[in-house]
This record gives structure tokens, sequence and C-alpha cells, in this order.
């Protein structure tokens, strides 16, 4: 009865496969982690590269067509993504947000649910500081998902994003807030 083994028990925590998504013109990151209950764990990660030479067009074609690749392979059943900070220069913020465009629309064609996190919410979630360096990002995820070798720094942010969204879970500023009741500002 090796079957009735691997079921789950009626109090187990089921198990939700989250995609984080750092997105790039240049170098989208992805990552694949499973959570259960409290645990954590990693499937994959990796980063989605397009060519420079190439026209716009194309390039968010890539981006479309890799996370397409990647939803498919590990269907995950969530989507966390980093939204796109406002740069100094208008011109890269646009094109950054054309490759957000993108890994949203992959993820929206699979009627995956999208979850959006600011750098600052990833960072604080993650290394308890949310104006961390790139290297405390990659040694924390690196630590929290208990992997031999830190991921490439694409890739770390994209799993950090889906650490985000598996420790909160629900969105950009939304709280779980029944049951609960507002007395001077805070919940109680």
């Amino acid at each position: 009865m090796r079957l009735a083994a691997l079921r789950l028990a009626p109090h187990a925590s089921p198990t939700t496969r989250i995609l984080g998504i750092d997105p790039g013109l240049r170098v989208t990151g992805y990552g694949v982690l499973e959570i259960c209950g409290q645990k954590l764990t990693y499937i994959t990660g990796g980063r989605i590269r397009t060519d420079e030479k190439d026209e716009l067009p194309q390039r968010i074609r890539t981006i479309l067509e890799g996370l397409s690749q990647v939803i498919a392979q590990f269907r995950p059943q969530q989507v966390a993504i980093e939204k796109v900070f406002v740069n100094v220069n208008p011109r890269s913020t646009l094109l950054l947000g054309q490759a957000r465009g993108a890994a949203l629309c992959a993820a929206v064609i699979s009627a995956l649910p999208v979850s959006e996190y600011t750098a600052l919410q990833v960072k604080q979630a993650v290394a308890g500081n949310g104006h961390a360096r790139k290297e405390q990002v990659q040694d924390m995820v690196r630590r929290l998902l208990r992997l031999a070798g830190d991921p490439s720094a694409d890739a770390a942010d994209a799993l950090a994003c889906a650490i985000c969204h598996a420790h909160g879970g629900l969105g950009l500023g939304k709280l779980p807030t029944r049951g609960f009741r507002m007395k001077r500002g805070r919940l109680v």
C-alpha cells in the first residue's frame, strides 16, 4: 500500500508552487519554489537572456516564450513579480516596463494569479532589510532554500520574490484582516 503512504494526511498543508520573476529587458530572472506549510523547497531557477542586437519586439517575444516554457514545464500555481521602479533614465524605465509586460502576459495567458511586490518589500522579506545589497539577497536565498551555492543574481532576485510571496502571499499592501478590527490605527 505504498500509494496510501504518499497521500497527504487530512491535516497536512497543501503544496503550492510559486514562480518568481525579476523582469529585465537584457536578462529576466525566474525561480520556482514550493511551499508546504512553513517549508520552502527549491525547484529551479535561471534566466532568460535576450540578444541586444535584436529589435525590441523580438526581445519581448524571447521573454514571453521563455517564461511560457518555464510555466509549461514546471506548472506553477501562482506568480510573484517585482514591480518596476522609476529609474533616473525614463527610456530605461519604459524598456523595463515592456519586459515586465511580457512577463505578465506569460502568466495571464496561462491563467495564473499574479501578485506584485516592490524591491523594498522583497528585500525586507528575505534579508530583513529593505535596502539589502544584491550579495545579501543571494546569500539569504541560498540559506533559506538550503542551496549548495549562490544562485545567479537574476535567479536569486526572482527566487527572493517567490519567497516574499510565500511568506506574505496576499499581494502588495493587502493584509489578512478578517476577524480583526481597527483600534487607534492598529489591527486588534
